[in-house]
């Protein structure tokens, strides 16, 4: 399926760009997400009467994700779990409670900007994980996993 991207996609092109993607990727996510039109005449020209706007917008978002990364970086955020006396955790620490970690501290962040490479943290300690605020802002912060005795 031909699409127009609206914004910037990583891994597929950037905004404007008519680009050729699975139907189903495009059906159940891009197009809901508002990140794609289908690239019909029509939809082309309607956009190139909006290219100026949605760019106006694009450079705002960029803008807003990399003042809010300024603040963010170097952070560090405390987040306690129950723990054993060996310092491995009962559960674990996830991104939604590290979304939540930094949404108490006053940054809005939703779990799916946090990213753990090597999965949850299991033990207590400090962590290094990066959130990505927008598909060019990406940074790190410091979790330090602090263990609760059962």
């Amino acid at each position: 399926m031909q699409i127009i991207l609206l914004e910037k996609v990583v891994n597929l092109g950037n905004l404007g760009e008519v680009v050729k993607v699975k139907d189903g990727y495009a059906r159940n996510f891009l197009i809901p997400q508002r990140k794609a039109r289908r690239a019909t005449t029509a939809a082309v020209a309607e956009f190139e009467v909006k290219r100026a706007e949605l760019e106006k917008i694009a450079a705002a978002k960029l803008a807003a994700s990399q003042a809010q990364g300024e603040k963010l970086t170097g952070q560090t955020v405390q987040v306690s779990q129950k723990s054993g006396v060996d310092g491995r955790l009962f559960g674990s620490v996830t991104n939604a409670d590290i979304a939540a970690a930094l949404t108490k501290q006053g940054f809005a962040v939703e779990k799916a900007q946090v990213r753990l490479p090597t999965g949850p943290l299991k033990t207590t300690g400090e962590h290094v994980v990066s959130v990505s605020l927008h598909t060019d802002v990406v940074i790190e912060v410091t979790i330090s996993v602090v263990g609760e005795q059962a």
